[in-house]
């Protein structure tokens, strides 16, 4: 027995409405949600709080790893005001990309910190620099965007 047509129209019509929404606000949440985790995140490192990043500081030697956290939190934050403040989109792709051989750099100089198993099983601190590196191109996503005006059916 088949699925009656009326079933399918309303399941095309939600389906579209759904579409419609996510089209229209897709990449203002997208960005304003990559901006609130690099705030949440940045702070926390900025106010000494524990998190994965000691191993990107561990492996870039510019300083002191509880110092480097801090720069790395500082950095975060900056990225947020960045992907919050639209047209500044154009700068956190580059301080985004200036963190990608740091994160490369940890899989080399750490691989027993990063792998549980090489390479389908990253241990949590991998996970964060997958995550990381995930972020990053989501944010060029979001920045091929950036010179497209926000309008009533579409806000970027």
């Amino acid at each position: 027995m088949g699925i009656k047509k009326t079933t399918v129209r309303r399941l095309d019509a939600i389906d579209r409405r759904i579409a419609r929404l996510l089209d229209r606000h897709g990449h203002w949440l997208h960005r304003w949600s990559l901006g609130l985790l690099f705030l949440w995140l940045g702070l926390l490192k900025v106010f000494g709080r524990p998190t994965a990043t000691s191993l990107l500081a561990q492996t870039i030697w510019f300083g002191e790893p509880e110092a480097m956290v801090r720069i790395l939190g500082a950095w975060e934050v900056l990225i947020a005001i960045c992907l919050f403040v639209r047209p500044m989109l154009r700068v956190a792709v580059p301080l985004l990309a200036l963190r990608l051989p740091g994160i490369a750099l940890a899989f080399v100089v750490h691989p027993e910190r990063c792998w549980i198993s090489f390479p389908f099983v990253p241990t949590p601190e991998g996970q964060y620099l997958l995550k990381d590196f995930a972020i990053f191109l989501a944010t060029l996503a979001i920045a091929a965007h950036v010179r497209r005006p926000s309008t009533a059916r579409r806000r970027h």
